[in-house]
């Protein structure tokens, strides 16, 4: 097996490629930028213990060799050390002419499992914003769900479709929701719950009921709630956005919940609300379909 502690044994002769040169670097560093400061290797990086500030990208080769140094004599084990040095290898392909084999060439002699390689490769394309590459990755059955959060965060915060196309909506929420119906990720922060939920209620009104169903009761109130709230946020799509929750079959906490922040909540005062609970009204059997028609003027 390859003896990845040698520099050498890893990555290219000097003087071949330099990914890490100032327009390299530059591009790294405006990727960084529009991920709030931290790159997805950065966190990689991290739990090896290695200051993320100053390791990635590398200065030069004597940068390099530094940093190959540094996660070679960090404690952890070493498939998580030689999925790093597969990241960087990664960077060197990309920059060769055709694209090298540098990187799946280290990872078959160095014993990398596969699942790391789908993760890292997932990665380095998060991090360049390719996330159709990123997920195709990073939805492998055998790969586990390691920074779920933040790549929700990402998929939806930031434009898609590998953001070449200035035409491409920020409210697309096709890729995110890809990935979230195929990795089935559990959230640890209350931020990618909130992105994740906001792109369904946007999307499917049933399906983030179905959704935040799943959580307490505490949670479920503050979801639910976002989810009257997207709709009243669409006033051209509250005849259809609003039958569909209207529709519904409502717990009875969801059904206080409902009447509780349309009449007293933070939008009682939209036009929107009023027509919501005529609209419920008529579902249960309160109020008169003529009474309510009246109210849905102006609304498709």
């Amino acid at each position: 097996m390859l003896d990845f502690t040698e520099y050498n044994n890893v990555f290219p002769s000097a003087g071949i490629i330099n990914p890490y040169d100032h327009k390299g670097a530059s591009a790294i560093e405006t990727f960084r930028k529009s991920f709030r400061g931290v790159l997805f290797v950065d966190r990689v990086i991290s739990r090896l213990g290695i200051s993320q500030g100053s390791a990635y990208p590398p200065k030069g080769e004597n940068g390099l060799r530094s940093l190959h140094q540094q996660i070679c004599q960090s404690s952890v084990s070493s498939h998580y050390k030689i999925s790093v040095l597969y990241y960087l290898l990664l960077d060197h392909d990309d920059i060769h002419p055709g694209r090298s084999q540098w990187a799946d060439g280290f990872a078959e002699e160095a014993g990398l499992p596969k699942k790391y390689q789908f993760l890292m490769r997932g990665l380095w394309h998060m991090d360049r914003k390719e996330f159709k590459y990123a997920i195709e990755n990073l939805t492998q059955p055998s790969l586990p769900t390691s920074f779920a959060d933040e790549i929700t965060i990402a998929l939806v915060r930031l434009p898609l479709a590998n953001k070449r196309s200035s035409s491409a909506s920020q409210n697309d929420y096709t890729l995110a929701l890809a990935y979230f119906h195929a990795a089935q990720p559990v959230f640890t922060s209350s931020e990618a719950l909130e992105l994740l939920f906001g792109a369904l209620a946007r999307t499917n009104v049933i399906e983030a009921l179905d959704f935040s169903r799943r959580y307490p009761e505490w949670i479920r109130q503050q979801l639910f709630e976002k989810l009257v709230a997207s709709i009243l946020e669409q006033p051209e799509k509250l005849g259809a956005r609003g039958k569909e929750l209207v529709s519904a079959s409502l717990t009875g906490e969801e059904e206080s919940w409902f009447q509780e922040f349309l009449r007293r909540g933070e939008v009682r005062k939209t036009k929107g609300a009023s027509v919501l609970l005529k609209m419920r009204g008529v579902v249960t059997g309160r109020l008169s379909s003529t009474a309510a028609l009246e109210h849905l003027a102006g609304f498709p």
